[in-house]
This record gives structure tokens, sequence and C-alpha cells, in this order.
């Protein structure tokens, strides 16, 4: 069973396949001078892209957690994820408020998925 690392870097590698499974290390907004429906629309464009590039898509997730900054952002949050995510194929989920590494980020998700 081999392990594929995809574009490392000294703390992390950014996509890791092994045995049929991708992890995606933590994605945050683009911009984090947005608010918090920007920054959940632009952190799961790059989950989509790092899919896409890792020979999967959203259809194919199998768990996400995400993290908040405060929980008061949990509904706007959602409504951007629940059109995101393709009708009959919602992941298992986790949300929970953490604190971020940098004050201005208001969301992060990390999700695994299987391939195509």
């Amino acid at each position: 069973m081999s392990i594929e690392r995809l574009e490392i870097g000294q703390r992390m590698s950014r996509i890791v396949k092994h045995n049929g499974t991708i992890y995606l290390c933590g994605q945050v907004a683009a911009d984090a001078n947005k608010d918090i429906t920007e920054q959940t629309q632009t952190m799961l464009d790059k989950v989509e892209v790092l899919l896409e590039q890792a020979g999967s898509s959203k259809e194919h997730m199998l768990s996400a957690t995400i993290y908040v900054r405060d929980m008061k952002d949990f509904a706007p949050m959602n409504e951007v994820w629940d059109a995101w995510v393709p009708q009959g194929h919602a992941p298992a989920r986790a949300c929970v408020e953490a604190r971020m590494a940098r004050p201005e980020l208001l969301v992060e998700i990390s999700v695994i998925a299987a391939e195509k």
C-alpha cells in the first residue's frame, strides 16, 4: 500500500492519497477579509479544485470537519454549504467552534474523500 503526497510543504502535504482514500489538509478562505458567506464559498471552491486534482469530487466526500471561529456564523455558513453539497451526497460531518490560526479567519474545513 503506497502513500502518495501532493504539494508537500515543510509542515504538511495539501493532499495525501492512500488505499483509495484522499485526505485534504485544512482549507481556509482565499480572502480572509471577507464575511462568513464569502469565506465559506472560496474555501469550498478550493476544496473542489483539490478534490479534482486528487482524482475525486465533492460527490465522493466521505467526511468533513468544519471549524468556525464563532457559532453565530453557523447558519450563514450552512446556507453556503447546503448550496454547494450535491443533493444526496452529504458526507459525514462535524462542525465545531475553534480558535483560528489567524484572527481574521472565520472558517476552515478538513475533508476526506474516496477516489472516483
